[in-house]
């Protein structure tokens, strides 16, 4: 089961980064890169909740779980900001590549994180990892 999950989280992965990449250049038009970024990341999450709950985790999606979906993010989001911030303005590479790049680094984190928020652990949790109640 973890194996098919991760095959299509990669390729869920695959589908959100192009729609992302696509509405990061249309907004590009019209915003600053980190604008457009932040534009595009939002609405391309929204997707990925949906496309994860379907496809990857075969779960339904909730409130409570579109509501946490986006703490899973937060790395990545973390991650892909700095990322195309210092490739941009650092390194001073293109604004057009830079959101690729930077996402590559974020993503065993989003799948881990996201897993552990679609698929909460049945019963009583064991071991050091304290549970969060919501």
């Amino acid at each position: 089961m973890l194996a098919r999950q991760i095959a299509t989280f990669a390729v869920v992965g695959a589908v959100n980064t192009a729609v992302y990449y696509g509405l990061y250049l249309f907004f590009l038009h019209w915003l600053p890169y980190l604008g457009a970024h932040l534009l595009a990341f939002a609405l391309s999450m929204i997707g990925s909740f949906f496309l994860n709950a379907r496809f990857t985790y075969r779960t339904r999606p909730t409130w409570r779980k579109f509501l946490l979906f986006p703490l899973t993010n937060a790395t990545n989001f973390l991650v892909t900001t700095v990322g195309v911030y210092v490739i941009v303005d650092v390194l001073h590479a293109s604004s057009r590549f830079a959101p690729l790049l930077a996402s590559a680094a974020a993503i065993p984190v989003t799948f881990v994180v996201s897993r552990r928020i679609m698929l909460p652990a049945a019963g009583p949790v064991t071991g050091d990892r304290p549970r969060i109640p919501v």
